[in-house]
């Protein structure tokens, strides 16, 4: 019985280059089901497309076999991978740090080399710039289809040899959380942050009170203000900035029915900090 194929790039859909990718799989099985995550990461961004996994993998059924192509480096010495993680979806991506968020919040069980000239589509030897088409959906199809075992992929390899992203775990200083903001919620312009809801209920806010949110880049604070810890968006007014725990369980910040990260003009990465604290008492004389 076949698994799912599911592909992720930074190709968009406005050419046939993730058409192609459909048809090299179905050529490999007509019966496969292929599923796609999205291909609309930015351009060259391998953090983003990292998040996306975590955000999305942990869902699929064991067995599912992901397809991540954002891949800067096509045509260079850049090893190719395949991973098992923790729970039995398999990831077949260049190993230029796209499992860096499944490998530090799921866990990776399985590591192993891809050998690119053995595995990949016949007639594409002399193809150095489309390894999604010709390595990556090929190997992943034959996964999925069972043409391929996952031990039959390459060597196996340690997976703390595997590229990690730079990153800065979310931490408490006395009653301030530090994090950092990962991603954006992009439809809706929310920011999602790396400070986990094991270290937010430390601060023991209930939902319906205040906390004290500051965001800064690398030069200056660009926002600071008291807003409501709420379940969910509708608990404030709109147009109301709040808190919340996101759908990865990790602490985010929004405005009802608008774009907080628009409103703002705020990004995401390493340089990009917030910090959270119970807002203060207010005592009027």
């Amino acid at each position: 019985m076949s698994q799912a194929l599911v592909y992720q790039t930074d190709f968009g859909t406005s050419d046939g280059a993730v058409s192609a990718m459909y048809g090299v799989a179905l050529k490999v099985d007509p019966t496969l089901s292929i599923f796609d995550l999205t291909h609309d990461i930015p351009q060259y961004n391998i953090w983003e497309a990292s998040y996306r996994l975590v955000q999305t993998v942990q869902y699929w059924p064991a067995g599912s076999v992901f397809v991540s192509v954002v891949d800067p480096g096509v045509g260079t010495e850049r090893r190719s991978i395949a991973v098992r993680t923790s729970g039995g979806q398999i990831i077949v991506t260049p190993d230029n740090g796209t499992v860096t968020h499944v490998k530090l919040l799921h866990g990776i069980a399985e590591a192993r080399l891809l050998k690119e000239d053995t595995h990949r589509l016949s007639g594409s030897e002399l193809s150095y710039t489309f390894h999604g088409r010709d390595v990556y959906a090929f190997t992943g199809a034959r996964l999925a289809s069972g043409q391929l075992r996952f031990e039959d992929v390459g060597d196996s390899v340690d997976a703390s040899s595997l590229v990690e992203l730079p990153h800065v775990d979310a931490r408490r200083e006395g009653d301030v959380l530090e994090g950092t903001i990962d991603v954006l919620d992009i439809r809706f312009g929310s920011l999602w942050s790396n400070i986990p809801h094991s270290l937010f209920i430390g601060l023991g806010v209930d939902y319906g009170k205040r906390v004290e949110v500051s965001i800064r880049n690398d030069t200056r604070e660009v926002y600071r203000n008291t807003m409501v810890y709420a379940r969910s968006f509708a608990d404030v007014s709109m147009g109301e900035p709040l808190v919340y725990i996101n759908s990865v369980l990790n602490v985010a910040v929004a405005i009802n029915q608008g774009s907080f990260a628009r409103a703002y003009n705020i990004g995401t990465g390493l340089s990009w900090k917030i910090s959270i604290r119970k807002a203060p008492r207010i005592v009027y004389e």
